[in-house]
């Protein structure tokens, strides 16, 4: 996937960066009408409201399994799948090469060549494995803290993970490749733009903790800060070790925060 060229038109609607952020972060049948740095720009800044339809699928999935009578596990389950369906688990994929990749203590260019075989070594099984059991264990609390509260985890994580995204993809970190989603993205959002992000994210999330109690609206908003805290230290050893960014990078880094949301949410 070739980057970008910078001889491009100066901006993109609205619409350009919803099809460019719905059409490369997830499996829905988008078509993304331009492929250029100002509509990868509007798209990365776009991503947490992708992260908000697959969050509110997530919990919409989980509720149904409560309606029908299911318990609080099989409803955490369900909350996991529906994300990394639809991805089509390119970003659990991610997650398990970046790990690979940290795992193999080689120099950069022979931890690149690892991450991007096609077999997944036992770090990024292992890593894959205490993730998603993670994700499921927290979820599964939270459900059975109330439908309210874990329909309000599933969500919340979601979007803090493409937050993630979106203040990965900030002027500044550079590519690890001269091809790929790594180098598609990177560096296109403007740091104002990303700090507006996060702080448009972090007053949502206080909304949405608001309809459960004072308590969670703090709680709710850890939960932003804890996520992107942890996958900002997870960016910058991804960017001493590898010389920047890959697309598995950024599905890394949107589990980490995916999972560190959900672990918050639930703590107290």
């Amino acid at each position: 996937m070739p980057a970008p060229s910078p001889e491009t038109p100066a901006s993109a609607s609205a619409s350009d960066g919803l099809r460019f952020a719905f059409g490369t972060l997830t499996a829905l049948p988008v078509t993304v009408t331009r492929w250029d740095r100002p509509a990868a720009r509007a798209g990365m800044l776009c991503a947490p409201a992708v992260g908000l339809v697959a969050g509110a699928l997530a919990a919409g999935a989980g509720l149904l399994l409560l309606l029908l009578g299911a318990g609080a596990l099989l409803a955490a389950v369900a909350s996991v799948a529906v994300p990394a369906a639809l991805t089509r688990g390119l970003h659990l994929d991610g997650l398990a090469d970046t790990a690979d990749g940290l795992g193999s203590a080689r120099p950069a260019g022979d931890a690149l060549r690892i991450m991007k075989q096609s077999d997944i070594g036992p770090f990024g099984v292992l890593t894959l494995v205490l993730v998603l059991l993670a994700q499921v264990a927290a979820l599964a609390q939270a459900y059975g803290q109330g439908w309210a509260r874990g329909a309000l985890a599933a969500v919340l994580s979601a979007v803090a993970a493409r937050l993630a995204l979106t203040l990965a993809a900030r002027r500044g970190v550079p590519p690890a490749r001269p091809e790929g989603l790594g180098a598609a993205v990177a560096g296109v959002v403007p740091v104002p733009g990303a700090v507006g992000a996060a702080l448009t994210v972090a007053a949502l999330a206080a909304a949405g903790g608001a309809f459960l109690g004072a308590y969670d609206v703090l709680r709710a908003v850890l939960a932003v800060v804890a996520a992107v805290a942890v996958a900002e230290l997870l960016l910058r050893h991804c960017v001493r070790r590898f010389g920047g960014v890959t697309g598995d990078v950024f599905g890394g880094l949107a589990e980490t925060a995916a999972t560190t949301a959900l672990v918050v949410s639930v703590l107290g």
